[in-house]
C-alpha cells in the first residue's frame, strides 16, 4: 500500500492549495477568453482575412505574370513597341468597335 503520510506542515499545504487556485483560476480566465463569442468572431474574421490576403497575393502574382507575358509579346527588350505585332491587333481592335457601334446605330433607327 501507498505511504499516506504527509510530512508537510499546516502552512505549506494551505500555501500549496493557495498556489493550485491561482493556478486554476487563470486557466479559468483564459479559457474564458478562448470560449468567449466576440475573441470566436475575432478568430473567425482573422482566418477569413488571411485567407483573403493568400488569394489576393496568388491573383495578384497571376495577373503581373499574365501581364508580363503580353507585355512581352507586344514590345521589344529596349521597350520600343513590336510593329509587326501592335498593328494586326490594332486593326483587329478597330474593326470590332466599328463593327459594335454600326450594329448599335442599326437598333436605334
Amino acid at each position: 500500500m501507498a505511504d499516506t503520510s504527509d510530512t508537510r506542515t499546516p502552512a505549506q499545504i494551505e500555501a500549496d492549495i493557495k498556489r493550485r487556485r491561482e493556478v486554476l483560476a487563470e486557466t479559468l480566465d483564459e479559457i474564458g477568453v478562448r470560449v468567449h463569442p466576440k475573441t470566436i468572431v475575432g478568430d473567425a474574421k482573422a482566418k477569413v482575412v488571411a485567407n483573403i490576403d493568400h488569394t489576393v497575393g496568388r491573383a495578384y502574382v497571376q495577373v503581373n505574370r499574365v501581364v508580363s507575358d503580353v507585355r512581352a509579346r507586344f514590345v521589344d527588350d529596349e521597350g520600343a513597341p513590336r510593329l509587326e505585332r501592335v498593328v494586326p491587333v490594332a486593326l483587329v481592335v478597330v474593326g470590332v468597335v466599328g463593327l459594335l457601334a454600326l450594329g448599335a446605330r442599326r437598333r436605334k433607327d
